[in-house]
């Protein structure tokens, strides 16, 4: 089972493509998600689908890409033939992560015609006599969407996906060159993280490493939104402070020589479809500026990282793990760990809001 995503600029030929594509790979089905899309209005209130002006930009979306894609290729198997624009690295990284998990690889496509190519196919768009109004206004909501295209492209776009300029070719042209590319390996399949979706509660550590100014690191996974502290899921019969060293060596190649010192337990409550489960966070210690030269990513996992303050990782870390951090921090100051549910502490367990103001809110600190 696979998936072949075709993705470009609004004009690009996606769907003709995508249709053509079908007739050239053996057990081949044409999934367009534009039909999850619209049947969000049957299933979401008027209210929250106003909250956003794209509906890429709704989890529920991205989820239900995900779900359909592997429950279609659960019932038909063979290849999933996807056009779908996706300019957003993030929204790639949720998707083509989410298919990973469930061992489904992607091979991404992107077809690049000349702007003013996609500028003159926009233009000589049919409009149908009975809604010239509503056509008009998508094809500038499709003229309107060249600048991000065009900004994807440059930041990430194309270095992640298999180029074809399909400009000069008809859409059957175009599927046949994609057909072969894929047959022939000359379209890899993504890049990413395979791990496998929990199917119960997990126990997972996560290590805090610190800079020799006290700026805590935060890795980029490209598997999943959001930035993330180095770790991982505890392994069967692994020592949850084994399995955290474990985590830093392989995403950072950074090798502590110490267990370290856990700082924040933090029971994360199930919420569908994830199953929660016990979260730790260690204290994995200063690193010197040797330490810090010497960190390395492996690409298929992690895409960045970096050291950042309190203030700068509370718009990068998802609200949950930033507050699990700012209590973290807290704890290491007190050398005292604390216990948490769902990032809040809980009554005066541990005693660790006795002198603690505000004491059942994540506090505010001004230094880093």
């Amino acid at each position: 089972m696979t998936v072949v995503w075709i993705n470009g600029a609004f004009g690009a030929g996606k769907t003709t493509t995508a249709r053509e594509l079908i007739e050239l790979i053996p057990n081949s089905t044409l999934f367009d998600p534009e039909v999850i899309g619209g049947g969000l209005p049957l299933l979401l209130p008027a209210k929250r689908l106003a909250e956003v002006g794209d509906y890429q930009d709704l989890p529920i979306w991205r989820r239900l890409v995900i779900d359909t894609a592997a429950a279609m290729l659960a019932e038909l198997g063979g290849t999933l033939v996807v056009p779908m624009t996706l300019l957003r690295q993030e929204y790639r990284d949720e998707i083509f992560g989410g298919l990973a998990a469930r061992r489904i690889p992607v091979h991404h496509v992107l077809l690049a015609p000349a702007e003013t190519i996609l500028r003159e196919r926009i233009a000589a768009r049919e409009v149908p006599p009975d809604l010239p109004d509503g056509d008009m206004r998508i094809r500038q909501w499709s003229y309107d969407h060249i600048e991000p295209y065009r900004t994807a492209l440059e930041a990430w776009l194309a270095a992640d996906a298999h180029l074809v300029d399909n400009g000069a070719l008809t859409p059957r042209q175009t599927a046949a060159r994609i057909a072969d590319a894929v047959t022939s390996g000359a379209v890899p399949v993504c890049d990413i993280v395979q791990t496998p979706e929990p199917t119960a509660e997990t126990l997972a550590a996560g290590v805090l490493l610190f800079d020799e100014r006290d700026r805590v690191l935060l890795v980029d996974p490209t598997y999943k939104p959001g930035w993330e502290f180095p770790g991982g899921v505890v392994e069967p019969g692994e020592a949850p402070a084994r399995a955290g060293i474990r985590e830093v060596a392989e995403e950072t190649g950074i090798h502590l020589a110490d267990e370290p010192r856990l700082l924040v337990a933090d029971w994360e409550p199930p919420a569908p479809p994830g199953y929660g489960g016990l979260r730790l966070l260690f204290d994995g210690g200063r690193l010197d500026s040797a330490d810090t030269g010497r960190v390395l990513l492996p690409g298929p996992e992690l895409r960045a990282w970096r050291f950042v303050t309190e203030e700068e990782a509370a718009d990068l870390l998802p609200p949950v793990r930033y507050a699990r951090l700012r209590w973290a921090l807290r704890a290491r100051e007190r050398g005292a760990a604390v216990y948490l549910e769902a990032g809040t502490p809980v009554g005066d367990r541990l005693g660790e809001d006795r002198d603690v103001p505000g004491a059942h809110r994540p506090p505010r600190t001004d230094t880093p």
